[in-house]
């Protein structure tokens, strides 16, 4: 059987490092290789207990094999919590607690005080060895173990979730068993009743080399260390996009080298993605993102969040559901795409369009006073400042394009020429103010008098003329004499207590009525002929006696 034992270990070395040099190592890996180096240490201490004949070297053989034993039995349990799919519940203070029973049957093995574990025969040797009570109670930890083991495997079946998981848990649960019921062979066999029962060596030492077969065989028929997802793994850790992977139950699969230095998550832990996000700043409301991301059917989700950090400050959250065959969401892929730049270049963009907005608006009101500003000066280009109505230059200019019309298409038309009469007496007798305050007061009630095309203009000191388009000879005598009765019922309130001045006007007038068309040469000319002989038909009411209307005489 010593041979046995030697090929045992080779058997389980070389399976160990076929897979060491061909897998990368990720959590559950790094388990099952602690697990696997500690299958190896019971057939080497056993084969190399029989190599010697020295008790010391015997003992020390023996207990080796006992150590690997026993870290095996809580390196089967970790392993097998690992499986399930409940490594986020283990903590440092957790470790300590599930490793103690076996550190402590570790040293007590090593260590064999007053030989409580084993003692010679004897004949004074350890190959045919007595046991203590720590053997005893190593036993008993290993037996709990196992069964602590199975109850957590099949808790892991009980789980929903893909049938490749399942498959790989129910692969190690008959690995578990099978160690189990030859290991409790070799112990009744071997050790309880080993008097009355003919002896099986190695029984444990084959436990141990099926199961670890078993299991290896079960790793490659499910592919729990593909070569595929190695090529993944070194993709997913090689581009800028920082990627989580969780389970259905919100455990972390995976964090790539990208989103490790910024955000505080690790395999194996549990996150609740709603208190997980709400730790962030955002502009967004996290509940749309919420609805998205808990909705059924599964939605992709999408927020952005601010991690804080200088070159990964803004970030752009995808969280996208993994769906298996059976259309059920096995896991989430959660994408952290750096935005940063982007933000900032956005930003840069709103402030660089508020600033030109604010100068567009500057502009704006600029070219608004500018037009107002402009508008004034127009005005006051063409209307006379003491009494509002247009001024000569402004008449002429108008009255040079309008009479060539009224005479081509043979439209009558009237001018008025009148003057405040005795004006010089008023601005003697009540000042200049008040002689300025009769102007305005006749502006104003000719406007009163006059329809909405006719035009006012001031025609110099107290001269006014009007311009009436579209009027015959005997509209024009009835708008005269309303204009002349209207200024002469202005009553003017010069000063308090005073009675009111009242003026009258002398008013050439002249109607244009061509019955047949000519050609102006000189449009300037024509009008100078126009108010040369209404300015005559003025100063004939002038010198008829004023308040009069003199109609003046055809050319």
């Amino acid at each position: 059987m010593m041979w046995f034992d030697f090929s045992v270990f080779l058997i389980l070395g070389l399976l160990f490092f076929c897979i060491l040099l061909i897998q990368t190592i990720t959590n559950l890996h790094k388990v099952y290789f602690m697990f696997h180096f500690f299958m190896m240490l019971w057939p080497l201490g056993q084969f190399a207990a029989n190599t010697t004949s020295e008790p010391q070297f015997q003992v020390f053989y023996v207990s080796l094999s006992y150590v690997g034993l026993s870290m095996l039995g809580s390196g089967w349990y970790l392993f097998s919590i690992f499986l399930s799919g409940q490594s986020y519940q283990l903590s440092r203070t957790s470790l300590v607690v599930l490793h103690l029973p076996s550190l402590t049957a570790a040293i007590g093995v090593m260590w064999n005080p007053l030989t409580l574990f084993i003692r010679p025969t004897a004949t004074g040797g350890y190959e045919e060895r007595l046991y203590g009570p720590l053997f005893y109670y190593l036993i008993t930890i290993l037996i709990g173990y196992a069964i602590l083991s199975m109850i957590q495997l099949m808790r892991g079946l009980a789980t929903s979730g893909p049938s490749r998981h399942k498959e790989r848990i129910r692969m190690s649960l008959k690995g578990v068993i099978i160690f189990a019921a030859l290991a409790a062979s070799d112990l009744i066999f071997s050790v309880i009743f080993k008097e009355s029962l003919p002896a099986i060596k190695g029984l444990t030492s084959l436990g141990i080399l099926l199961a670890g077969i078993y299991f290896v065989v079960a790793i490659t028929r499910n592919r729990v260390f593909d070569i595929k997802q190695i090529a993944q793994q070194d993709i997913v850790n090689s581009i800028n996009t920082g990627i989580v992977v969780i389970d259905e139950q919100g455990v972390v699969l995976e964090v790539n080298k990208v989103l490790r230095p910024y955000v505080n998550l690790r395999v194996g832990d549990c996150i609740d993605i709603g208190e997980f996000l709400s730790k962030y700043e955002m502009e967004e409301d996290l509940t749309d993102f919420l609805v998205a991301y808990h909705n059924h059917p599964p939605r992709h989700a999408y927020i952005e969040i601010v991690l804080g950090h200088h070159h990964f400050k803004h970030a752009a959250i995808y969280a996208s559901p993994i769906i298996d065959h059976r259309q059920q969401v096995i896991g989430r892929v959660i994408t952290f795409q750096n935005v940063t730049e982007l933000r900032e270049l956005v930003d840069s963009s709103r402030r660089q369009n508020d600033v030109l907005q604010d100068r567009n608006r500057a502009l704006i009101l600029m070219q608004d006073e500018l037009f107002q500003a402009n508008q004034k000066l127009e005005h006051m280009a063409i209307t006379d400042s003491l009494t509002g109505c247009f001024n000569r230059r402004y008449l002429m200019q108008q009255l040079e394009h309008e009479v060539l019309t009224n005479v081509r298409y043979r439209i009558p038309f009237a001018i008025f020429l009148f003057d405040i009469d005795l004006f010089k007496n008023i601005n003697d007798t009540y000042g200049h103010l008040v002689g300025d305050e009769v102007l305005r007061s006749t502006a104003e009630v000719v406007k009163s008098a006059l329809r909405r095309t006719d035009i006012l203009a001031r025609y110099g000191g107290e001269e006014f003329t009007v311009y009436l388009p579209h009027t015959n000879r005997e509209q024009a005598e009835m708008l005269a004499g309303r204009i002349k009765t209207a200024i002469a019922d202005n009553k003017i309130v010069t000063r308090t207590g005073e009675e009111p001045v009242s003026v009258t006007v002398s008013m050439g007038m002249l109607a244009v009525e061509e019955d047949e068309e000519f050609r102006i040469d000189d449009p300037k000319a024509y009008l100078r002929e126009l108010f040369t002989r209404v300015d005559v038909a003025l100063y004939k009411a002038k010198d008829g006696g004023r308040n009069r209307i003199v109609i003046a005489e055809e050319s």
